[in-house]
């Protein structure tokens, strides 16, 4: 059992509560992992679902891979969705497509009923069908309802949440499932996840220098997110981010960097540069007025303001 779980590092009471349930063979219709992105939820929900399908111990390598894949006829993986030209887009699929991703996705009513109709059927190869809900607390109000519905007569299958954030969960779906808590990772702990991953996966070309202190602070304990963090940062455009940092008083100089960031960076990028700009700011000043004025060019691009109209402004007003 313990080769299961043997790559889920830096989760202890995880892996024990659910080593339990498995030898035991007493597992929970619902279950709600909880924790950061990126610490381990969605390779632990795989696992379980290994163990449920192998009898309780590690299958063969083509089950775990028929899973990590998403293609195992009795498992149903739903992410939150884009609708876009009226059809639903899956968030990992967005920026493949060119989607403008500054709203947030979500799991919407269409996909929980399809969550519903899933758990109805018969199984095809195992004992039990299985549903894992990315990012759960992304559901819309209806869908939330629907799947309490869904929960208070489960049948025989079983569902995993993931979620960061179970405080935006209806109480009542909270109560219905066995919670299982994910703790953020000790930098060490982070350095051996990331160690672990070939050498294109691990977001660093070899020989790179070591991550800038705010990634390390922005990803405050999980492998996953200094992953994304990295990927972020190196695809700014080389000086970018340095001209922010320098920027002075002259009115041309703001005026050419609100262009050349407007122009160069979509939605979701120049949002990730005002949490690594807020960041560095408080780490060298700790003065919250600029802060609360990048604040408010976030809540400009968000409100859909034109986005170079709205750094113009921004970076006028910051250069003083």
């Amino acid at each position: 059992m313990a080769e299961l779980f043997s790559d889920l590092i830096g989760q202890p009471q995880a892996v024990t509560l659910l080593t339990a349930a498995l030898e035991r063979q007493r597992l929970a219709p619902a279950y709600l992992f909880v924790g950061a992105d990126g610490v381990g939820r969605r390779l632990a929900a795989l696992r379980l679902l290994e163990g449920v399908l192998a009898g309780g111990t590690a299958g063969s390598v083509p089950l775990r891979r028929r899973l990590a894949e998403g293609n195992h006829p009795d498992l149903l993986w739903v992410e939150p969705t884009y609708l876009h030209q009226g059809r639903l887009v899956k968030a990992s699929e967005a920026e493949a497509l060119g989607l403008s991703r500054r709203t947030p996705p979500q799991l919407r009513l269409e996909q929980v009923r399809e969550v519903t109709r899933f758990l109805a059927r018969r199984p095809l190869e195992g004992g039990r069908s299985l549903v894992v809900l990315d990012s759960a607390e992304a559901m819309a109000e209806a869908a939330a309802n629907a799947l309490l519905k869904t929960l208070e007569e489960p049948g025989h299958g079983l569902l995993i949440l993931l979620t960061a954030a179970p405080e935006r969960l209806l109480s009542t779906i909270r109560s219905r499932c066995q919670s299982i808590p994910f703790a953020r990772l000790s930098p060490a702990l982070v350095r051996e996840v990331l160690g672990r991953l070939p050498v294109e996966e691990e977001g660093r070309p070899e020989g790179a220098a070591a991550d800038p202190p705010e990634l390390i602070a922005l990803a405050a304990g999980s492998p996953g997110a200094l992953l994304r963090h990295r990927r972020a940062w190196q695809s700014l455009p080389q000086g970018l981010a340095e001209r922010l940092l320098t920027l002075g008083r002259e009115p041309m100089e703001a005026l050419g960097l609100a262009r050349d960031l407007s122009e160069a960076l979509d939605g979701e990028q120049q949002l990730w540069l005002l949490d690594w700009w807020q960041l560095h700011l408080w780490r060298q000043h700790l003065d919250p007025a600029p802060l609360r004025r990048i604040e408010q060019l976030r809540s400009h691009l968000l409100a859909y303001v034109q986005p170079r109209l709205a750094w113009e402004v921004a970076l006028l007003d910051l250069g003083g």
